[in-house]
């Protein structure tokens, strides 16, 4: 059967007034004939020329980028990195707005968010609504904050390292990514070629010296011999099975939170802003006030950081279960947590992991879930513990929102819910929520 081809809108312009932020780093506004845009680059209240990057006729909504900004908002700034800007780098999405702005439209999105998918407002999520930047990261407008730690990098046809554009595979190529923190910047990744190489992501510990490497090479090409600006571990993904495999030096990186070292082996999960760690542990051990004797699950617990915090805490009488998929990250929480003998990690995925556990109650479980959210199989098996304190962690408003509403009707509510802006000039924001038994306290 043959189907004509869709007509495309991609380049069509329209003048638009910019309505409210949305979920994803870009505001909604309409056209006059009533279609919705998704744009980027403008901001609340603004009216702009937008110019359609994403949809046709049919499409339920467009993408489109402000291409000229006719009336500004107070919150507009110039875009500190030469790179911001539509059609350019993707990586951050509000280069644009002040830093006092951006911290409000990621509390607009959670409180949307909360408002939409649980039914809640922002005092009955136990949140006063704000969303607070960390220690140091609060820099006048027009400077910011070098605090990712990890980069990944594209690599262009003719071996030069950039980043990829907004919702494409073309890459941008960068002299310095303004957001990347010093150990990134100093290896000098982009100030070499890298032929024969798809993506090199950089590593740099903030809890200790080690720096890290990994590189996919294209396919069938060689390795190069890396030579970078500082003593660096080089690691490589497998053509044949996506394997990460040590080409010379550590395969791990050692960083550290709440008094512990912690080993992250072959490029495995640990937040990405340095301070990240340290400021989630403490609002989840502020939340739940581990007791002596008390028994914990920490779920997605990748290298232990939760579990470590934990154990520490319930002392040798308690006891920490941690899930785990990742096979490396699991060795990597046994290591980290070889210390205590009540610890105990298990590998797989959490829904099919935690049934066979067999565990009818727990006093204290953490869950630090992918950006897709928990959802409601293992929401409801968590809510049967009888658990008197549930931290979640969440690094997506939507899932948190979703999950809360599967908490909501297995009897759990938040007590208190705190955001913190730990990906400044991205959309991105993390959220602690602390919840109880919902008869408790009410």
């Amino acid at each position: 059967m043959h189907t004509e081809p869709q007509a495309s809108l991609v380049g069509e312009e329209y003048e638009v007034e910019v309505g409210p932020v949305a979920h994803g780093g870009h505001c909604v506004a309409r056209t006059e004939e009533g279609r919705v845009l998704f744009v980027r680059h403008a901001l609340p209240g603004e009216r702009v020329r937008a110019r359609v990057t994403e949809g046709g006729p049919d499409s339920r909504y467009l993408r489109a980028d402000a291409v000229e900004i006719i009336d500004a908002s107070k919150d507009r700034v110039e875009a500190p990195c030469p790179y911001a800007g539509p059609g350019r780098c993707g990586g951050c999405d509000w280069q644009h707005a002040k830093p006092g702005a951006q911290r409000r439209f990621k509390g607009e999105v959670i409180a949307e968010q909360l408002h939409r998918l649980a039914g809640l407002t922002p005092e009955e999520a136990g949140w006063d609504g704000t969303v607070v930047p960390a220690p140091g990261d609060k820099l006048p407008t027009g400077e910011v904050p070098a605090w990712r730690s990890r980069v990944q990098y594209a690599v262009d046809e003719q071996g030069r390292a950039g980043l990829r554009r907004h919702r494409s595979h073309e890459v941008e190529p960068v002299e310095h990514c303004l957001i990347a923190t010093e150990g990134v910047s100093e290896l000098g990744v982009e100030r070499r070629e890298w032929p024969g190489i798809a993506t090199v992501e950089a590593i740099a510990a903030s809890g200790s010296g080690d720096r890290q490497v990994i590189l996919t090479p294209r396919e069938g090409a060689r390795l190069p011999l890396v030579e970078l600006d500082r003593p660096v571990s080089v690691l490589r993904v497998e053509e044949r099975d996506g394997g990460v495999h040590r080409v010379h030096g550590r395969d791990f990186v050692r960083e550290r939170a709440d008094g512990r070292t912690y080993r992250v082996g072959m490029g495995g999960f640990w937040q990405v802003h340095p301070q990240a760690p340290q400021l989630l542990v403490e609002a989840v051990m502020q939340g739940l006030m581990p007791r002596k004797g008390e028994t914990a699950l920490d779920l997605y617990c990748g290298v232990g950081l939760f579990a470590g915090a934990i154990a520490e805490r319930v002392g040798e009488t308690g006891a920490v279960l941690g899930i785990e998929s990742g096979k490396r990250a699991v060795e990597d929480a046994r290591h980290n947590l070889q210390d205590f003998p009540r610890v105990r990690i298990e590998q797989g995925k959490v829904d099919q992991v935690l049934p066979r556990t067999r565990i009818t109650e727990a006093d204290l479980i953490v869950l630090d879930p992918p950006r897709a959210g928990a959802g409601k199989q293992t929401v409801t098996h968590l809510s049967r513990l009888g658990a008197r304190r549930i931290a979640y962690v969440a690094c997506d408003p939507a899932a948190l929102a979703r999950d809360l509403s599967y908490f909501h009707e297995s009897g759990y509510r938040p007590r208190t819910l705190r955001a913190f802006d730990l990906f400044p000039m991205t959309h991105h924001v993390e959220c602690v929520a602390i919840l109880e038994p919902a008869g408790k306290g009410a």
